[in-house]
């Protein structure tokens, strides 16, 4: 059995493809068998929701008159500085960017309240935002100072650019230590005192596809409640890692980079988020649909959480001095559980990823693909990979030569 991603689209324009989500298609598999299912099922939608922090945006405001370049200057959108070394009028925000008046870690732990994720959360609301810039001027953008409001109804261009998204699994975060320590993973307290994870497990995007057989640069998703597409692989991107037979990484692995059109999308799928005592950063929902091409590619999207393994890392010391220091591997089955078994303590488990919102994408991703608003996408390129069969081993990571 085998179909194309052109079939697909012609049953999606004819309202006769079979849809599912990732969470639906493991119980059908296992009831009607993976040949049965290969073939009555079209798409598999996955869906993952959490913090990004390697997320941003580009955007052109549009000339003042007279021009201004802010390039050279420093401009800031609701006190968050942007980076100006682009053009007259282009601009990046970061999802991590604070004002300069932010205590930040001075008043330890930091409450890190605003940050560039939020001025993201905001434009997409269609809430005004305040731009402040002080540049230089030149003969051709004489003027040196603006202060004005911008709304993303009016500016010319507003493009949410992620250049690590959507991560292939990922650590469960522990905190060895006798203090309460505060991370990108959350707040971890002393004496093993809680276990932090952060994926959506069976339904998150790359985990059903560790091969990245479908999904590949071109692909369209659902981002940010709009449209979008995979722009390159991710940085960090690192398929060579540890896998389990069925092929699911067991380490950090794949990433994607992910582009799209920010006045489509929605604040629900875009949130600004602070971290205690690490900063500010930016919530993402992310969709993909997996075309379903052959009973090996169904077969990947069966993966269920008891199938997928992820390393408890201890972030007191082994992870922020980059040593060896892995406490166990547990299933996402265990980590959803509530608590999990480490060294002979029973200990709690929460997810800073929220399972029910990323069920929430795929179903709206699936609703999307049945109404016939929504195509596949045949990849232009596929993401840099790994074929069945290899042996694996973790990439050695360069270490950083410092300068006495």
């Amino acid at each position: 059995m085998a179909k194309t991603v052109a079939e697909i689209n012609e049953k999606i324009k004819r309202g006769q493809a079979v849809v599912v989500t990732a969470a639906e298609v493991i119980d059908i598999a296992r009831s009607h068998g993976v040949s049965h299912a290969a073939r009555e099922i079209d798409v598999v939608t996955t869906g993952t929701f959490g913090p990004m922090c390697s997320s941003g945006a580009f955007l052109n405001v549009g000339h003042s008159q007279p021009r201004i370049k802010f390039g050279g200057g420093r401009a800031c959108l609701n006190d968050v500085p942007v980076y100006t070394g682009i053009a007259a009028v282009d601009v990046f925000l970061g999802a991590t960017a604070i004002p300069d008046y932010d205590p930040r870690n001075r008043n330890y732990p930091g409450e890190f309240r605003y940050g560039g994720g939020h001025v993201i959360e905001e434009l997409v609301a269609g809430k005004d935002v305040r731009l402040e810039a002080v540049t230089s001027g030149s003969d051709c953008y004489p003027r040196k100072k603006l202060e004005t409001w911008i709304n993303i109804k009016d500016i010319n261009d507003a493009t949410l650019f992620n250049v690590r998204n959507a991560y292939q699994n990922y650590n469960a975060a522990a905190n060895l230590s006798g203090r309460t320590i505060y991370t990108y993973m959350g707040v971890l307290k002393p004496n093993l005192g809680n276990i932090n994870y952060a994926t959506a497990g069976e339904l998150s995007p790359l985990l059903n596809d560790p091969y990245y057989q479908t999904i590949g640069i071109g692909s369209r998703i659902f981002l940010g409640g709009g449209i979008g597409y995979v722009a390159w692989h991710g940085t960090q991107h690192c398929p060579d890692v540890l896998r389990g037979e069925n092929g699911v990484p067991r380490r950090s692995a794949g990433t994607l980079a992910v582009i799209g059109d920010m006045k489509q999308m929605k604040p629900a799928w875009l949130m600004g988020a602070s971290m205690l005592g690490y900063g500010a950063t930016l919530v993402v929902g992310i969709g993909v649909p997996i075309p379903i091409l052959s009973e090996e590619v169904l077969r990947h999207t069966m993966v269920s959480n008891a199938e997928i393994f992820a390393p408890v890392v201890d972030y007191s010391g082994a992870y922020p001095r980059r040593e060896e220091g892995i406490l166990a591997e547990v299933s996402y089955a265990e980590l959803r559980s509530g608590s999990v078994e480490i060294q002979g303590k029973s200990v709690p488990t929460s997810s800073l990823s929220s399972y029910s919102r990323a069920l929430e994408i795929a179903g709206i991703l699936k609703g999307w693909i049945e109404k016939g608003e929504f195509l596949l996408t045949e990849p232009v390129a596929s993401l840099p990979g790994v074929e069945e069969g290899v042996t694996f081993k973790p990439l050695e990571e360069k270490p950083i030569i410092e300068v006495e």
